[in-house]
């Protein structure tokens, strides 16, 4: 194939840490508090505007409560577990590399017995109405690594014995989530609005609340992850109190992507711009000889962590091996030629792609993208004379 001429404006399409918003620059940092105490009324107003602007713009109830933790979407998810889990069955979703993280920690850490984990093959959802929610449901909104996500929260009902307790990040800010549905939900900065990593999320309903209040978990909780104080909920943490310092330079970051997302449309235009990457992506794999969607439903596709897999007749033959050199040929040829960065497929997903289409990403750098993956492929099989 001849090599395409055109290249995406901005190459940036890892799925972590993600995109910056179009027309960002370190000129956004300038009004940081540097050097200043994130306890100090100004910081703790810039950390309190991040809460009340996240809150407002995922349309997220009144009376839920959101905070910022430390260590990302992970620390979020795990705070939650740690402090939550152990009064009821748990039932663990898994249909993605992080989903068996989390199960194996509450295996092992937690060391709960009462726990069913229900686990499918990557591109697959597990049966999402076979259950009784009378225990804890824990799950991922969006796997990241296997590009299938719940196709909304139908399937949970409102009237629930137990709490779901939702890892959201790459689905938060890029998919239309009924946060009634969710007891408590996690995501991070840098996923789908381009933040800067090492700062999570954790939201809090009041059902979710009382069980905090009320649960005394038998596993000591590190000093990271308490959400207690004096034995309630500390409130502080919900208001721009942080349990640990607080990067002002990220503050400041994640704060201007939320004023550009309120000055684009707000949640509403942050799915349009995902969802029409992924369309644009749904043309091209319909006419590929050698490419389709790792997900088996398309009903399940995840609009921002696109993930693929290779298909070609020609490699029916091959190896594991083989497939994983070819999906390195191609890694290496669109980053020699600044076309795009770090779409691999996830280390322990099947060879193939996954390119990330959340928000930040423009619909054009989509569309210039695609003949390169073509003739990446191609040359790849050239070389290796395939």
């Amino acid at each position: 194939m001849t090599r395409p001429l055109v290249k995406p404006i901005r190459p940036e399409f890892s799925s972590g840490p993600c995109a910056k918003r179009p027309g960002w620059s370190l000129e956004v940092l300038q009004q940081s508090s540097l050097g200043r105490s994130h306890r100090h009324k100004d910081c703790k107003n810039k950390l309190k505007q991040v809460i009340e602007l996240s809150k407002s713009i995922l349309n997220i109830p009144d009376d839920y409560l959101v905070g910022i933790v430390p260590g990302s979407d992970t620390g979020a998810i795990e705070m939650a577990m740690w402090n939550l889990l152990g009064t009821k069955p748990v039932t663990m979703l898994v249909w993605d590399s992080f989903g068996a993280d989390w199960a194996k920690d509450i295996q092992v850490q937690l060391k709960l017995k009462d726990l069913d984990v229900i686990k499918v093959d990557y591109g697959k959802l597990p049966n999402l109405n076979s259950f009784d929610f009378e225990g804890d449901i824990v799950f991922n909104w969006n796997g990241t690594t296997a590009g299938v996500s719940v196709p909304n929260g139908d399937w949970i009902k409102n009237s629930r014995d137990g709490l779901t307790i939702c890892d959201a990040t790459s689905a938060a800010f890029a998919m239309d989530i009924d946060w009634s549905k969710l007891d408590v939900g996690t995501f991070s900065w840098q996923k789908s609005l381009g933040g800067e990593a090492g700062h999570g999320m954790i939201i809090l309903s009041p059902k979710a609340v009382h069980r905090i209040n009320t649960h005394n978990p038998n596993w000591p909780i590190p000093k990271l992850f308490q959400l207690k104080k004096n034995n309630e909920i500390n409130l502080d943490i919900f208001s721009g109190s942080t349990i640990n310092t607080p990067s002002m330079i990220c503050v400041e970051d994640f704060l201007d992507v939320l004023n550009w997302t309120k000055e684009i449309g707000g949640l509403e235009e942050l799915i349009r711009r995902s969802k029409d990457n992924l369309k644009i992506i749904k043309e091209w794999v319909s006419l590929s000889t050698w490419v389709d969607f790792l997900c088996q439903d398309l009903n399940n596709l995840s609009n921002t962590s696109i993930c693929l897999k290779l298909i070609d007749p020609k490699l029916t033959n091959q190896s594991i091996e083989t497939k994983n050199i070819i999906e390195k040929n191609i890694i290496k040829l669109l980053e020699e030629n600044n076309v795009a960065f770090d779409i691999g497929s996830y280390r322990s997903a099947p060879p193939g792609l996954r390119i990330w289409g959340g928000p930040t990403v423009e619909n054009d750098d989509i569309k210039k993208l695609l003949p390169w993956l073509d003739w990446a492929y191609h040359k790849s099989l050239s070389d290796l004379d395939i």
